[in-house]
């Protein structure tokens, strides 16, 4: 990886900054670039994306380009973590603008942040939860924080409304959770510090899927053009029926 790459954990990035002019010089630089590359996502799609042209747009030769950026798959890599760190912003921002005990308020905030981002950053979105760019396979270990960010996120909110006793589906009938999926459920409790028991965690866990599958069906068009003329007042059900699920207090899903 080029020395010159974008940390994949924004915080630190933040954090250290780039102190020299030359440091700052190519930082505004690789700037530029995912810029570039953004405009190009939106244009071409990922498949076609060229390191090539945006160092055109760029106006520099390619060769110039690549000090900062290696290869097309790194540009991939950076216009993922540009994504997912503006989308994980976007409803880190949403949930703080609720009141921290309203539960069912701060999940409604996060699905709609969601939303609202998807729908403005079509192709960004495509990139991060669309069909898989042929020949390109993104590093974990750059990637995994950055596009855990939205589901933490979301855990967060379960796991704060457990610890205060406002999680719950006490008098409904449903399914026990398999044995085989208790392991990955204590993995993920122990990976994030959480207090929520295995039912409610499965239930959140389809809440999260539920949640983008939503959202992916409106972005990519699965709806067709006739069906469902008022999709925010759609898109607001579906939240109050997933929060209905997750466990959490009712909360106000108009748009």
């Amino acid at each position: 990886m080029p020395e010159d790459s974008i940390d994949s954990a924004r915080p630190a990035a933040a954090a250290s900054g780039p102190r020299t002019p030359r440091e700052r010089a190519r930082a505004r630089t690789v700037s530029d670039i995912i810029r570039l590359g953004r405009e190009h996502l939106a244009l071409h799609g990922a498949a076609a994306l060229s390191l090539r042209a945006v160092a055109r747009d760029l106006g520099v030769v390619s060769s110039a380009v690549y000090r900062y950026v290696e290869n097309r798959e790194e540009l991939l890599t950076l216009l993922l973590i540009d994504a997912y760190n503006e989308l994980g912003d976007e409803v880190d921002d949403a949930g703080a603008a609720v009141p921290a005990a309203d539960f069912g308020g701060r999940f409604v905030a996060l699905g709609r942040a969601v939303r609202d981002w998807a729908l403005r950053e079509p192709s960004r979105y495509a990139l991060l939860f669309g069909s898989p760019v042929p020949g390109y396979r993104a590093p974990a270990g750059r990637t995994t924080g950055p596009g855990t960010r939205v589901v933490v996120a979301l855990m967060t909110i379960l796991d704060d409304a457990f610890r205060a006793g406002q999680l719950s589906v006490e008098g409904r009938r449903h399914p026990a959770v398999a044995a085989g999926l208790t392991g990955d459920l204590a993995t993920i409790r122990a990976e994030f510090a959480l207090a929520v028991p295995d039912d409610l965690l499965a239930r959140g866990t389809l809440a999260w899927t539920s949640l983008f599958g939503a959202v992916s069906f409106e972005v990519f068009g699965q709806y067709g053009e006739e069906t469902f003329t008022d999709r925010a007042e759609l898109f607001g059900h579906h939240l109050a029926v997933l929060a209905e699920v997750a466990g959490l207090p009712a909360a106000d899903a108009a748009p």
